[in-house]
């Protein structure tokens, strides 16, 4: 049975707009089934266990950036480390991904919010829908980190895609979900560039003796982004 993953993250809130808010992002993750990944899991897990962590440890990408939560007692030198793993891991598996950046500056309400996240991803869908209805099994991951896109999931996706699956689940079970969070930082890394500027901690993490911030993380990780986009 050819079965199509999904996984999906988010990075914003539905709060107001503000200067250290000032967008939403929404990423999509997607994995066929047929193709192993896991030599690149055994890779993860091993930087995880050589690093003091859980080999099971779901990777965080804003915390990490942050020196936040279970990353306050790495250096800098380490949580660039673990940050590229996770690069390399999208890097080097055969998955795609799709995001869309919202302004909160001009959605200026959760409903306006709301209704664009849905307008874009039905959109999507049924532009693809040849595609889609091509795979026997489609399954649909997320955490049910905010309610708002739990219930945009299912009333889009399970609605154009009536054989679709939801499943709630757990960061640490699935490295593809870390994926996808990955792919939700980059993007808004690449927002924050073109518009409102990079945070202390994002040039502090992203520069280096020969680049600044904004240099490394187009030469570095934005390029993998890109040639991971999704196309059917």
């Amino acid at each position: 049975m050819r079965e199509l993953s999904i996984f999906i993250d988010e990075s914003g809130d539905f709060g107001p707009y503000e200067k250290h808010s000032p967008f939403y992002v929404l990423s999509l993750v997607f994995h066929d089934q047929d193709a192993d990944i896991g030599a690149h899991l055994d890779k993860i897990h091993d930087a995880l266990t050589d690093r003091g962590l859980p080999r099971d440890h779901a990777i965080h990408t804003g915390p990490l950036i942050r020196r936040e939560q279970d990353y306050r007692w790495m250096e800098l030198g380490e949580r660039r480390a673990l940050f590229r793993v996770l690069v390399d891991f999208v890097r080097h598996c055969r998955v795609q991904h799709l995001s869309w950046v919202f302004s909160k500056r001009d959605l200026d309400t959760s409903d306006r919010l709301i209704t664009a996240m849905s307008r874009d991803l039905g959109t999507f869908v049924r532009e693809n829908y040849d595609y889609f209805s091509s795979w026997e099994r489609v399954v649909v991951y997320y955490d049910n980190g905010q309610r708002e896109i739990t219930n945009l999931v299912n009333s889009v996706l399970s609605a154009l895609l009536g054989s679709a699956e939801v499943r709630k689940v757990a960061p640490a079970d699935y490295s593809l979900f870390q994926a996808a969070d990955l792919c939700c930082t980059l993007t808004l890394l690449e927002a924050k560039i073109a518009s409102v500027g990079l945070s202390s901690s994002e040039r502090d993490f992203f520069s280096t003796k020969s680049d600044n911030a904004e240099r490394s993380l187009r030469r570095g990780y934005f390029k993998t982004l890109a040639a991971k986009k999704f196309v059917p």
